[in-house]
């Protein structure tokens, strides 16, 4: 940190934005609070997820590559989805190199008939999945006006943000109620709350999927499983490349991102949200108008 009035505010500003972005929950922090000795995150990792069975969609880069990593290094049997084998690969390799072990299922999550025959290869190989983390996913950026003569922007991203992660996730729910023991986790967006001007074909499939979950969740409240919605901000991933606007914007990166999913897991919360995230929900609480002016400036 540079010792200047200038560089110690950048410094703090940094820092505050680290804060306010970055996804928490109250039970992790009273966890976190309450742990004894000397144990660190990852032998706590280890004792949540070790010899588990953990599927990650879109683990072939991004947040689904890095948390794949530490749920492998962790002792967990970690099951790569993806389109691209090639790449799942390259993942899994990266996997064993560390003594964890990784198995590579390509597919593509578009295809409801793929999704079908993943489902049945998994539970034949596995028998069951511990935890599904739901992270493939596609965004899409432009003003509705834009969009008048493209309404594939609104149906993509529901196919694959929604409609493909309830198919998956409704071909493993039976065994995860039939062994008591289970967890959803559904890599959602701070949109969500937000629900930022230029952005409601993306929003509108994160929020269906986080509506659809709290529904099941009432009907499994007793199963033992828990679904987990992680509001997750914007990460240094390709996803966001696009937008040169961004490149200066607070970011999380993909391993900053890929510890708040690992650390879901470990305090199973049902909901993981960044503070700022919380304080425009608590504001649009209070004053729907307010919260219209945050919209319209939103970037």
């Amino acid at each position: 940190m540079e010792l200047t009035p200038r560089g110690i505010t950048r410094s703090v500003v940094r820092r505050a934005n680290a804060f306010g972005a970055t996804p928490i929950s109250t039970r992790a922090l009273v966890s976190r609070a309450t742990r004894v000795g000397s144990r660190d995150d990852v032998s706590v990792l280890r004792k949540a997820v070790r010899k588990k069975v953990v599927l990650i969609t879109g683990a072939s880069s991004g947040i689904g590559r890095a948390a794949a990593v530490r749920f492998g290094e962790a002792g967990a049997t970690v099951l790569l989805v993806a389109r691209s084998e090639e790449a799942l690969e390259e993942v899994a390799d990266e996997i064993g190199a560390a003594g964890g072990v990784a198995v590579v299922y390509p597919c593509d999550l578009t295809d409801f008939d793929q999704i079908d025959a993943l489902v049945t290869k998994v539970l034949d190989r596995h028998g069951h999945v511990d935890v599904l983390v739901n992270n493939a996913g596609m965004s899409i950026r432009r003003k509705v006006r834009h969009s008048v003569d493209r309404f594939h922007d609104f149906e993509r991203p529901m196919h694959l943000n929604y409609f493909a992660a309830v198919r998956l996730t409704m071909g493993l729910l039976p065994t995860m109620v039939e062994r008591e023991s289970g967890q959803v986790i559904n890599i959602s967006s701070w949109a969500a709350l937000l629900r930022p001007s230029r952005f409601s074909g993306y929003t509108a499939s994160k929020a269906a999927l986080e509506a659809w979950s709290d529904c099941v969740q009432g009907e499994v409240l007793d199963d033992g499983v828990v679904f987990t919605n992680v509001h997750m901000p914007l990460v240094r991933t390709p996803m966001i490349a696009p937008t040169k606007l961004y490149r200066r914007m607070p970011a999380l990166t993909v391993d900053q991102a890929a510890h708040v999913v690992t650390d879901a897991v470990v305090s199973r919360s049902r909901r993981v949200t960044p503070l700022a995230a919380g304080m425009v929900g608590w504001a649009e609480t209070i004053s729907p108008n307010l919260g219209d002016i945050i919209r319209k400036n939103a970037i």
